[in-house]
């Protein structure tokens, strides 16, 4: 009952390409990425890793391939994910063909940099001949030389026309189904490279602030890098760098855009920070509700509030709310209406379960709706 922004974004119209089932630009929704840190010769660690970024809700993983028996892995990896696999190649033409042979539905390769004209065209043949797209990634950090010889440092300028030379590369080659990245872990150069970027192409963007930090500052700088880009419209796929675990990458991603009203997913918890006035513990209701919550796929809002001061006006707007009363007793709203009180004592498994089958009916309306739109198309 909250989705509606009060600002709707317009997004920059990019023309679409496909990570194997997956749309990225044009029309389809922003998709959220992460990249596994396990040896990809690990097969089942690597698999049991994007099951757990599948259950935070990714879109698109990318699996590093530094070396044939990680290239070959993938075999095994995209047989045992639901989600499109991404190969990230640098430099060696032979990891790309293999990664293509293996299932990979994206390669992550700069086409400049892997040799010879005869090299490019094999890796173009490999993609076009597996059904791969390609995502071209310039980085701050590695830069190609004549190009820090032109600019002296890093910038955005250089950034982008690195980008657009690998893009030439394979627009010449008459391949078109790939999409582009600009990334510095320095906020300004990134937002600046991609604005530009944005300004003088259409392919498909994915955006990120490259090693922003751990996850507080990590979140933070790409909350701001990549909060900026967003609301200006500007990012079709984003991949939120942290020094973490990766599902947490996925929890950040899914943050931002449920923040800017782009894209609905699971419980949004909106929760007071505390003061004194409290009925009971707001940080560790909201700490344990958002573990036990996670889950829930299905959009809807809860409100935790510790007193009657805000209480009240925010559970109006949210789907089911609890604010902190007197006596040890706490008012549950539903749809925004008073509904009954609870104790402390079971209050969490109580609410679990409110919004549990809250979801179930809300998904159930979505699920009718959905196939009513179906019918209604194929009549």
């Amino acid at each position: 009952m909250s989705y509606r922004p009060y600002q709707h974004i317009e997004r920059r119209k990019s023309r679409q390409i496909h990570v194997g089932n997956v749309a990225v630009g044009g029309d389809a929704p922003i998709t959220v990425q992460t990249m596994t840190n396990t040896p990809t010769t690990d097969i089942a660690g690597t698999i049991a890793q994007i099951k757990r970024c599948e259950r935070a809700g990714v879109d698109i993983v990318r699996v590093s391939c530094p070396d044939r028996d990680s290239a070959l892995a993938l075999k095994e990896i995209v047989r045992g994910v639901d989600v499109p696999v991404v190969a990230d190649i640098h430099f060696h033409y032979k990891r790309a063909i293999e990664a293509a042979e293996s299932g990979a539905a994206c390669l992550r390769i700069n086409p400049g940099n892997i040799g010879s004209p005869e090299r490019v065209r094999e890796v173009v043949k490999a993609a076009r001949d597996h059904g791969c797209s390609m995502r071209i990634g310039v980085n701050a950090g590695s830069l190609d030389k004549h190009l820090l010889e032109k600019y002296g440092e890093p910038n955005p300028e250089a950034l982008v026309e690195s980008a657009l030379e690998h893009a030439k590369i394979l627009q010449d080659h008459d391949f078109h189904e790939f999409k582009i990245s600009v990334k510095a872990s320095d906020v300004f150069m990134a937002v600046a490279a991609y604005q530009q970027l944005a300004d003088v192409c259409d392919h498909p963007l994915h955006i990120g602030i490259t090693e922003a930090g751990g996850k507080r500052t990590g979140t933070v700088k790409s909350a701001i890098g990549l909060g900026n880009l967003l609301w200006a419209g500007v990012g079709d796929t984003v991949r939120v760098s942290l020094s973490a675990e990766p599902e947490e990458e996925v929890f950040v991603g899914w943050e931002l855009l449920k923040a800017l009203g782009l894209r609905h997913r699971g419980v949004k918890i909106i929760s007071c920070p505390s003061c004194a006035r409290q009925g009971f513990d707001v940080i560790d209701t909201v700490t344990r509700l958002e573990q036990r919550l996670s889950h829930i796929e299905t959009p809807l809002t809860l409100s935790i509030l510790g007193c009657v001061v805000n209480g009240p006006g925010e559970a109006l707007m949210t789907d089911i709310g609890v604010t902190g009363g007197g006596a040890g007793r706490h008012m549950v709203y539903n749809a925004g209406k008073t509904d009954h009180t609870v104790g402390v004592d079971g209050m969490i498994d109580h609410i679990v379960e409110l919004v549990e089958k809250k979801a179930a009916v809300l998904q159930a309306e979505i699920d009718a709706a959905k196939a009513a739109t179906a019918k209604q198309a194929a009549e």
